[in-house]
């Protein structure tokens, strides 16, 4: 027994030994629903393209490895969070550049926006890239980027490097060379999945919304196991079902125009716009412009599904 004893007193000689107490926090561990620090935010590509334009007049592949700007949200503000879980950035490389080989625990994926037949070599496969067009960059494969045309090349890197800020088991090998041996992909190849491709089977689905996430080549699921993609079509003058879900969202426009309601704000976009929808957020699409409107989205679900956290309600 302490004589005159306290909370005070108690939680001073907790904090000593290392140790909180937990009930003054219940609220803030154990939320009534998910919190995700990530705010809705879009960057808009009128803006961002100058930027790229001036990185490459300013900075060559010897001094960045990577001429990339990450896309921080801001209500994190610190690298590499777009959401709380995924990574965006916009890449430039231009003609006859070499973006050197390397490999890390990563999984990555490119969204083409730019540009066209540059490349992207993974684990010896060479990948011609070209508007619209989905390339994947497995855990671990040694990969480097090259640009053998006469035209920049731009494109959405997706990534999964916020989880390796709780996870401490990132990192990152040079390959010895700038280019890491490989010849030209097979057709079908597991980590190219062209836009046309996918625009067929949107065109084909009923309805004046429609969505078909990507499904890997060689495994029949999602295209990671903590990343996943899909394409998204709305009709003109049509807007999507309003929902919210678990998982977090990165949203690039392929085409089209029009706005997303995400909680209580609007964000309009146009054609290569990129904007985050973040967990549990209330969303809904609409076409506001005079053609059909294409949506390329990455998200965190399957992670949440390995989990089995991943919820998904009309809101």
């Amino acid at each position: 027994m302490i004589a005159n004893d306290s909370l005070e007193e108690l939680f001073k000689d907790a904090a000593k030994r290392a140790a909180d107490p937990l009930w003054v926090v219940m609220e803030k561990v154990n939320p009534e629903e998910p919190n995700p620090k990530a705010v809705p935010h879009i960057w808009r590509y009128e803006e961002m393209r100058p930027l790229l334009e001036r990185a490459g007049r300013l900075v060559d592949t010897d001094r960045a490895e990577r001429r990339v700007f990450m896309l921080i949200n801001p209500g994190i503000g610190k690298l590499p969070y777009t959401t709380d879980t995924l990574y965006a950035g916009l890449q430039l490389i231009l003609p006859g550049e070499i973006a050197r080989a390397h490999r890390h625990t990563a999984f990555a994926l490119r969204f083409i926006i730019e540009g066209g037949d540059a490349y992207t070599a993974v684990g010896g496969e060479k990948v011609l890239m070209n508007p619209g067009d989905l390339v994947l960059t497995p855990s671990f494969e040694y990969h480097d980027h090259g640009n053998e045309t006469q035209t920049p090349m731009i494109w959405l890197d997706g990534l999964d490097v916020p989880l390796y800020q709780w996870l401490p088991v990132h990192f990152t090998n040079p390959y010895k060379d700038k280019r890491y041996p490989s010849e030209p992909a097979p057709q079908n190849s597991h980590l190219l999945y062209p836009w046309a491709e996918m625009q067929r089977q949107l065109d084909a689905m009923s309805g004046p919304f429609a969505e078909k996430r990507y499904v890997h080549r060689r495994t029949g699921g999602e295209i990671s196991q903590t990343i996943g993609a899909q394409a998204e079509r709305i009709d003109r003058g049509a807007h999507a079902p309003k929902r919210r879900e678990t998982a977090s969202s990165v949203y690039h426009v392929y085409r089209g125009k029009g706005k997303t309601q995400i909680g209580n704000q609007t964000i309009a976009w146009q054609k290569n716009d990129t904007f985050v929808v973040p967990a549990w957020y209330p969303f809904e699409h609409v076409n506001e412009g005079d053609e059909t409107a294409y949506l390329f989205r990455y998200d965190d679900r399957p992670l949440l599904d390995a989990m089995a956290v991943y919820r998904s309600e009309a809101a």
